[in-house]
């Protein structure tokens, strides 16, 4: 059987620009899927949002992130990304955090290179480690890959905020020299920037589209053309089910039809009840008896 890194690896391999909705738990992860998209990532934003109820400002615990990568990944087929944020500690936490993450699941896991407690990539208040610290945690999740665990390194730097373009490539070129499988240069401002981004190593990178951010949103195949690997939409399946969750609550308040629900039988389907139905049926102890009403 395909190992999630390896599902990965052959993406990658493509010579062409792949579109990465991403999830913030199991179920938007599964429709993801259901969708027809390649892979997904576990957006550190959303997960925070849905499993604590606060923003993405490094309150999750170590323990907390990889257990809802494994949620995520135990969920679908197709490989998953996991956010590893700074790597909970030193060289030695980031080690762990690899392991821990490739054992949960990940097709391959995130380290970047802010000052912990990290931030939201567009948010005020990002700030970077210095660069021998920034390539420690690089070369620690080299190892950690390099002694067993099945997973790709995707290395990100936010050093473009506060040091410039210029910086941000120095550590990109240098975290590839390095080993990462994957480059994340994040908040370029111009296209401009994208396309220097792209041509300044060989690596497969990631663009990051946040709707209302700092990258410019620019279409699959402008993207493509600039030379990304990876198209990441981070945000816009939350967004989505959380303005319509607003809607609907507000509706509900004032006792207003409520437009745009799902039809009961899809939303089961989607969920796996008829997935479940069909697995169970071939064993006496799970068969329900259906009685007829009197």
């Amino acid at each position: 059987m395909t190992s999630p890194a390896d599902q990965l690896r052959a993406l990658l391999a493509q010579p062409r620009l792949h579109t990465m909705p991403c999830a913030y738990d199991a179920l938007s992860a599964k429709l993801v899927e259901q969708a027809g998209f390649p892979l997904t990532f576990m957006t550190g934003f959303g997960a925070s949002a849905s499993r604590i109820g606060a923003p993405d400002l490094g309150l999750m615990s170590y323990g907390e992130v990889v257990d809802h990568a494994r949620n995520i990944a135990g969920a679908v087929s197709i490989p998953m990304i996991g956010d590893g944020d700074t790597g909970y500690g030193n060289a030695m936490n980031v080690r762990r955090t690899v392991a821990g993450m490739a054992s949960a699941g990940c097709a391959a896991v995130m380290i970047e290179d802010q000052l912990a407690p990290k931030r939201c990539g567009h948010t005020p208040g990002k700030a970077v480690v210095g660069r021998e610290e920034a390539y420690d945690r690089i070369r620690a999740a080299v190892d950690a890959r390099e002694s067993g665990a099945d997973i790709l390194i995707l290395a990100r730097t936010d050093a473009r905020h506060e040091h410039g373009l210029a910086e941000a490539l120095t550590r990109a070129q240098r975290f590839r020299e390095l080993g990462a499988d994957i480059l994340f240069v994040e908040a370029p401002r111009s296209e401009a920037e994208m396309r220097e981004i792209c041509a300044a190593t060989d690596a497969p990178n990631m663009a990051n589209i946040v709707e209302g951010g700092e990258t410019p949103d620019l279409s699959r195949e402008v993207l493509q053309d600039i030379g990304y690997r990876i198209a990441a939409y981070p945000l816009t399946l939350m967004s989505a089910a959380m303005r319509a969750m607003v809607q609907t609550l507000e509706q509900l308040a004032k006792d207003q039809p409520r437009d745009g629900l799902m039809d009961f039988a899809d939303l089961r389907q989607r969920i796996g009840f008829d997935d479940y139905y069909a697995a169970s049926e071939i064993y006496t102890s799970s068969a329900r008896t259906v009685k007829e009403p009197h």
